[in-house]
């Protein structure tokens, strides 16, 4: 193994490789060491929900930017690799059977609008927009491909035209937004294929752990790795923390107390074969609270005991699914974050066992028909990983004021593929002193010594994370 390198990056998950890859390819840089104790692409990164959207809040279009410019790469991977990773543009369709609701879908779609992620087309009518006229014609996305498709979003609030399009919702459904930049694609294809391409210009991967940055006049200087053959110095004067779980760990041996938590996810899936859910359908996502439908008898059972009288509670907005694999797979995926609290990374992970029968029961309230599988539901199978996350969850990208020469990549909090081409270019660019983009501020570690950004964080408008 090689004793000197122009960089190491600690991670080889989507976003370590994401930054080796930029360098390699983008500015021919060639003694690059991607460490990590486990094998790429196989820890958070492999469990990943593979969705990627433009729909962002603000403050600001930092959000959007950055999401912009990694689906612009991501969509010129797919094209270099004649959408090897099936990169669709389905979009994210969010559905509500609250009327009270219908004014924020439509202020989310002014603002997104707003901040760079396309128009807003209005199917119905809407008090205070008549500036915007009402369509009678919806156009439907295809369910493959990204090429010439809409952008923006569209705003349905005309029963018919809902149920014409999405008969599997709820009756009673009222509005739904499809916000239109967005879709999914083979997370695991994308990451192999920027994994390859970095190693043909040079990169190279080690299986080791790193023990210790030497810091030398607040300057990286070299890195210490312990591995099965030993331990080993390399000598460089650039760190990438791209650790995922770990970020806040490497971050204290780079000098920073980096301000972020993790958060376990779940998803489940499991074999539709009543086909209940359209194979052709977009991520569908329910933006209302709700009860779970129980029957009489469990719900007299859950109300006997401290330990299952929650399930009776208040369940949380967000509940989703969508169709996983070709047009001819019969797998479902169901994601539905109901209990979220920081805990500290470990492995192998623990899952709630009754998660898949409370998102399914969760996704019954949009799709109907899913009762059907209450009695006896196919075998999930259920994975997930740690969102590791900033308070205000915009991620960290860029370089680490106490100690020159050591950056920051992480706190995706679950859009980790759909940020790393954009994030790992930015990174890319900090290293080698190029020009960096207009929302490059916006993720700097300083962000919080601002006192306006304090002010703000007080009343942070919304995460975004759906």
């Amino acid at each position: 193994m090689t004793h000197t390198a122009d960089v190491v990056i600690c991670g080889a998950g989507i976003a370590g490789i994401s930054v080796a890859y930029h360098l390699a390819i983008q500015h021919g840089l060639k003694e690059i060491l991607l460490v990590d104790e486990r094998p790429p692409l196989s820890l958070t990164s492999a469990h990943s929900a593979e969705c990627y959207r433009n729909w962002w809040p603000g403050p600001g279009d930092a959000m959007v930017g950055l999401m912009n410019r990694s689906i612009d790469i991501l969509e010129d991977i797919a094209r270099n690799a004649d959408n090897a990773i099936r990169l669709n543009r389905r979009g994210y369709l969010y559905a509500t059977a609250d009327r009270g609701r219908i004014s924020s879908f439509i202020a989310a779609a002014l603002e997104a609008a707003s901040l760079g992620a396309g128009p807003l087309r209005l199917h119905g009518d809407y008090p205070g927009l008549e500036n915007i006229e009402g369509l009678s014609q919806y156009t439907p996305a295809p369910a493959e491909g990204f090429e010439g498709q809409l952008t923006g979003a569209d705003v349905i609030l005309d029963p018919e035209i809902i149920q014409q399009h999405f008969p599997c919702l709820a009756q009673d459904t009222v509005a739904v937004v499809h916000a239109r930049r967005a879709g999914w694609f083979n997370a695991r294809d994308m990451g192999v294929y920027l994994l390859q391409r970095a190693r043909e210009h040079g990169v190279k991967w080690v299986q080791a752990r790193m023990e210790a940055v030497d810091v030398v006049r607040q300057r990286v200087e070299a890195v210490r790795l312990q591995s099965a053959e030993g331990s080993t110095t390399i000598a460089t004067q650039h760190v990438v923390d791209a650790a995922g779980p770990y970020l806040k760990a490497v971050g204290k041996m780079l000098g920073a107390d980096l301000d972020v938590y993790s958060e376990l996810h779940t998803k489940a899936a499991f074999v539709d074969h009543l086909r209940l859910v359209p194979r052709d359908a977009p991520l569908l996502i329910w933006t209302d609270p709700q009860q779970l439908a129980w029957n009489a008898d469990e719900r007299a059972e859950f109300a006997s005991t401290d330990e299952t009288r929650w399930l009776l509670g208040p369940f949380p907005s967000g509940v989703h699914t969508r169709p996983e694999g070709p047009a001819d797979s019969p797998i479902i995926l169901m994601m539905w974050d109901y209990h979220t609290h920081s805990t500290e990374p470990a492995f192998p992970l623990e899952f709630d066992p009754v998660y898949p029968d409370i998102a399914l029961r969760g996704l019954a309230r949009m799709l109907p028909a899913l009762r059907a599988y209450f009695d006896r539901m196919p075998k999930p199978v259920v994975d997930g990983g740690y969102y590791t996350r900033t308070r205000e969850n915009r991620p960290l990208i860029g370089p680490l004021p106490a100690t020159g020469g050591a950056y920051v990549i992480g706190a995706f909090s679950g859009f980790g593929m759909m940020a790393s081409c954009a994030a790992g270019e930015l990174i890319a660019a900090y290293i080698m002193g190029s020009e960096l983009p207009h929302y490059a501020p916006a993720f700097r570690v300083e962000r919080y010594e601002d006192q306006e950004y304090q002010k703000l964080l007080e009343n942070w408008p919304s995460t975004g994370q759906l």
